[in-house]
């Protein structure tokens, strides 16, 4: 949700308050963000072009950070129907039902 706020603010309000590609408001959010994401979710490598992107003038109109935390978590919820499945297929000796 933080994401998509961000991204919305982006998109809309900052465009109609400050003229430029290099608002020190835009840059501001964006390191906020950044360091919010990264303290909710961890340090993931889809945040890095997500950051780098939105510093290039125009580029702003792409929601980048919704990008970047919808692929985080489609990654993992992989990761767990994965890691579940391999219990299924080898379960530990402890969990092996009793006759």
């Amino acid at each position: 949700m933080l994401a998509i706020i961000a991204d919305a603010l982006q998109i809309v309000v900052f465009p109609l308050v400050v003229e430029g590609g290099l608002s020190p408001t835009d840059d501001i959010l964006d390191l906020g963000i950044a360091a919010v994401l990264v303290h909710l979710l961890g340090w993931h490598w889809e945040f890095l072009p997500s950051f780098l992107a939105k510093l290039v003038p125009g580029v702003d109109l792409v929601p980048f950070w919704t990008i970047a935390v919808a692929n985080v978590y489609r990654k993992s919820k992989r990761i767990a129907v994965t890691t579940e499945e391999s219990r299924e297929q080898h379960p530990a000796l402890g969990d092996t039902p009793s006759s």
